[in-house]
């Protein structure tokens, strides 16, 4: 989920956000355990004072992958790594925005929402994750785990005027448990809190959801966080990276497994 959809209407024309995606809820400050996690930033601060809109991971020292519909109405955009950023004295990266042209919100099967930003110069000092062999996913079982990690927001609470949305400008990381993969676009994964599940909310957009969780995590980004639900606490909707389809897009930017 792209951030702020009850506030997107009064950002600045340079920067438009569609369909949400999420943010981390139920999980822990990451820190500095994925320093190849970033997040695009606003072009001015929201009305809460903060700056980061969807999340996104590097995958080369020059490419940055995210989701589409965190669509960039301008091709300049900006990326952070710090993992909590503070405009005053926070680092930024600037790179231009390529979506997949056959990008299609309307299309459920297969929206196409993947995009990536190239970065004017190569990001130093980090390492980028790693993307899934072709159809690594097809038989992944139910109930592996997969760790997500954002900057979206930690909490969704009913206020008076209706939803509040809890954000920090900080990264965040969580584990949930698989529930399906479909064959053409989509992992679908519990965040479920009564299950012990944590996972993704608005402004988690285009962020990873690595193969594993804790000792047993990978570097392998299996998908990348497109939707969930309305209260941040049901499913985490991701974009599967090992398909011919993904891999079509990917492989005008980087070299593929």
């Amino acid at each position: 989920m792209g951030k702020r959809l009850i506030a997107a209407a009064a950002v600045v024309c340079a920067l438009v956000l569609a369909a949400p995606a999420g943010a981390i809820t139920n999980g822990a400050s990451d820190g500095n355990r994925h320093p190849e996690v970033g997040s695009l930033l606003a072009p001015e601060a929201y009305s809460d004072g903060t700056w980061t809109t969807c999340t996104g991971t590097l995958i080369s020292p020059t490419v940055f992958l995210s989701a589409a519909h965190c669509g960039q109405a301008v091709a300049r955009v900006a990326v952070t790594f710090d993992s909590n950023y503070v405009a005053a004295t926070g680092t930024t990266h600037w790179g231009t925005w390529h979506a997949d042209p056959r990008y299609s919100e309307h299309v459920e099967s297969n929206p196409h929402d993947i995009a990536v930003v190239v970065f004017d110069h190569p990001i130093t000092g980090i390492q980028p994750a790693r993307l899934p062999h072709l159809g690594q996913l097809n038989r992944l079982a139910r109930g592996t785990r997969i760790t997500s990690v954002g900057y979206g927001a930690q909490l969704v609470t009913q206020g008076k005027g209706g939803k509040v949305l809890h954000y920090q400008d900080t990264r965040f990381r969580a584990t949930g448990t698989v529930n399906t993969v479909t064959p053409r676009a989509w992992l679908k994964a519990s965040m479920n809190p009564a299950r012990g599940d944590g996972g993704t909310c608005y402004g988690d957009s285009g962020g990873p959801n690595f193969l594993g969780a804790g000792a047993g995590e990978t570097r392998i980004v299996a998908a990348t966080t497109i939707t969930g639900d309305t209260w941040c606490r049901a499913t985490n909707v991701d974009y599967r990276l090992d398909t011919r389809s993904a891999r079509s897009f990917l492989g005008q930017y980087v070299t593929l497994p």
